[in-house]
């Protein structure tokens, strides 16, 4: 049987109330501890682009959220701390072998996430189960990358950058970052929110599906979504509350505005890769 056909086989028996924390065995276990390994090394994955659009991976979303169901938690140790968890951190050892920098204290790796090869994880940073960190990828200081995010190759999370997590429902896709993209410091990216590719976007922006995004360059509102190649910044247009005693001057709400990349925009980007080489 296939890692795939184990999980659902797994996720079958539990949803039967046949498996629980107490009753399972040592080679259940197993099968939980082999699909995590796969994760881990990009073997299967949350999400997967089909047809053009992301969509969630169910069964590797279940076998997840199993590996939660199906373990107590426990005191564990992670230098001189003890903690307690339903599983252990990610062992490391391979990130050095593929040219990956993880600095200490403070760079915490889930079991069950994925982090590529050539890529710089900054502490304090957090990544987890589930996550998929491309190649040649910078997860800055403060960042976290949250369960299940899909988070493409050559990308830069800016500083004090949050990629939300979406483990639950398993259906829903998860957050998306696709290859060389920029993120500024202190963006926000949730709710299953696709940022495409080689898309600039500015600093403390707030990318998730209930704010609107003005593409300037082919002149629509978008949801959920910022097209390939784009500068993205933050605006405030006018609420649909208009004029009110309780506003001075009439109400706003957030909005984000996409234009085309610009030359210096773009040079910007190539000068701060070079300081990663």
């Amino acid at each position: 049987m296939s890692i795939e056909d184990d999980v659902r086989d797994l996720q079958q028996r539990y949803e039967n109330d046949d498996v629980d924390a107490d009753s399972v065995t040592a080679s259940e276990l197993g099968v939980l501890d082999g699909f995590l390994e796969a994760l881990e090394a990009g073997e299967v994955r949350a999400a997967e682009k089909r047809g053009g659009e992301w969509e969630a991976v169910e069964w590797v979303k279940q076998g997840i959220l199993l590996n939660f169901a199906l373990r107590e938690t426990e005191a564990r140790t992670y230098g001189d701390v003890t903690y307690h968890d339903v599983l252990p951190l990610r062992e490391t050892a391979d990130l050095g072998e593929r040219g990956t920098r993880n600095t200490p204290d403070g760079t915490v790796i889930r079991r069950g996430a994925y982090v590529g090869s050539d890529a710089i994880l900054m502490s304090p940073a957090f990544v987890n189960i589930g996550a998929h960190v491309g190649d040649g990828t910078l997860v800055d200081s403060a960042d976290t990358v949250g369960s299940c995010a899909q988070i493409g190759d050559d990308v830069k999370l800016g500083a004090n950058t949050l990629i939300g997590g979406v483990l639950e429902p398993v259906e829903s896709a998860p957050v998306v970052v696709e290859d060389g993209v920029s993120l500024g410091a202190g963006c926000r990216v949730t709710s299953g929110f696709v940022v495409g590719e080689n898309s600039v976007v500015g600093e403390n922006t707030l990318l998730t599906p209930r704010i609107p995004v003005y593409d300037l360059v082919e002149e629509e509102i978008l949801y959920g979504e910022l097209p390939p190649e784009r500068r993205a910044f933050t605006r405030f247009v006018e609420s649909s509350v208009g004029d009110h005693d309780l506003f001075d001057g009439g109400a706003y709400k957030p909005a984000v505005v996409a234009t085309d990349l610009e030359a210096s925009t773009l040079e910007g980007a190539q000068r701060e890769e070079a300081l990663r080489e």
